[in-house]
This record gives structure tokens, sequence and C-alpha cells, in this order.
């Protein structure tokens, strides 16, 4: 798909911010779209979607979804439990999953980018999303690029760019590109600053330490990395 119009998903986290620098370099980008949808970080990462879509020239949309906060559980949420320490793939990242989130926001972004001309849509779904997220799964992935290829005249794509890169790869191609990973927010907690500990925490602090590149985060803890859980 060369030098199409494409939107692309950017909610202000590391991965989203990288593949909107990595696609502005390949296609023209129409438009950016984030979504607040009541997660306790919501507040953290869209200023800082919207300082890159900024810098880049891109328009920027924010999408209000308050109904997610206010009828579907999960501790991510604004009206869910404590979010909890440790690696990002325990068994308690469960609980943060918010049910169907991604079929939600690709519905509505199928939807606008087919409305401001584009061809393509752009997610930064990566090589690390793992089975803990049912809407970040491969099946999933491929039925929904094909329910919103189906359901639009222009025969929209979702194309995932970084769906074979590890998170420390994004982090190397973002640094790559220029990005200033300071200015893009990873953290659950939706505090002042980056916990340190949470799974999205450690996520984060193992793909710049295994990338080799230097963390610009401030963390509230550095404390050593959680061992990854052994799987039966």
């Amino acid at each position: 798909m060369s030098r199409s119009k494409v939107v692309v998903l950017v909610s202000g986290g590391m991965d989203s911010v990288a593949a909107l620098y990595h696609t502005q370099a390949e296609h023209p980008v129409v438009g950016a779209l984030s979504f607040d949808y009541g997660s306790k970080h919501n507040h953290k990462e869209i200023p800082l979607a919207a300082y890159h879509c900024e810098r880049l020239g891109v328009p920027h949309r924010v999408i209000p979804l308050s109904f997610i906060n206010e009828l579907f559980a999960s501790d991510l949420l604004q009206s869910g439990g404590a979010i909890p320490d440790g690696h990002y793939e325990e068994l308690t990242m469960k609980q943060t999953v918010v049910p169907f989130r991604n079929g939600i926001m690709l519905s509505i972004a199928g939807g606008y980018a087919e409305s401001v001309g584009a061809q393509g849509l752009i997610i930064a779904a990566h090589a690390g999303d793992h089975a803990i997220y049912p809407d970040c799964r491969e099946a999933f992935m491929q039925a929904m690029g094909e329910a919103i290829r189906l359901g639009t005249y222009a025969e929209i794509q979702l194309l995932r760019p970084f769906i074979h890169f590890s998170k420390a790869q994004i982090a190397a191609r973002g640094h790559e590109l220029g990005v200033d990973f300071a200015k893009t927010w990873s953290c659950y907690k939706g505090q002042e600053i980056h916990c340190g500990t949470c799974g999205t925490c450690v996520e984060r602090r193992e793909a710049f330490a295994v990338a080799g590149i230097p963390d610009p985060t401030v963390y509230a803890s550095v404390a050593p990395l959680p061992a990854k859980p052994v799987t039966s």
C-alpha cells in the first residue's frame, strides 16, 4: 500500500507515537485519533499525543467515550480498582483488560478514516502484545481488519507496521526517528510520574534496557525488574 493516505491511532504511549513517526515517513497522514475512555492514565497520555501530532503537523482529534468508564468493568478505568504491580505477562494483568476496547476504537476509526478520504488505518500492535488481551490476538486483528475492509466503500486496510517488532525494536526505531520518548506515557496508574513497578512500566523499562538506548523516563521506583512468569 504505497503512499496511500492513512489515519493513525495515537494514544500517547511509546508504541503509538513511534508508529506515528514511522508512518509519516512512508505515507501522508491525514489524521490521528486519541480516545478519552476514562482510563486512569488518559489525562497523562492524550496531551502527549497532541504534542507529537502538532510537532508533525498532523490533524489530531480526541474522541470521548465516557460510557466505557461508566459501564465497563476494568481496573484500568477510573471506576475500577487498583492497578497491579509486577511483570506485564502476569495473570494479574487481566484486571486491566477493558472489554473489547480495540474493537470499539477500531470501528470508530474505520468510519473516520473513510470520512477523511484515507485508505488505511494504522495501529501500533506489536509482537509483544500477549494473549492476556483478547483484542490484541492475531485472530481478532485479522477478523477486525477484514470487517473494516468489507464495511467501507474505500475498503480501508488495517495496517500494523510493528506487528513483527518487539517492544525493544520499537524503542530503537523511535530513537532512530528522533522520537522524544520523555514525551510519551506508559504507566497505567496515571500519577505525577511513572511508578516504575506496574506491568506497563516494567515493559517500558525492559524495552529501553534491551534496546541499549537511554531511558529518559523519571520513575518513582527503579527496583530490579521482576522475572517473567513461568508458564506450564
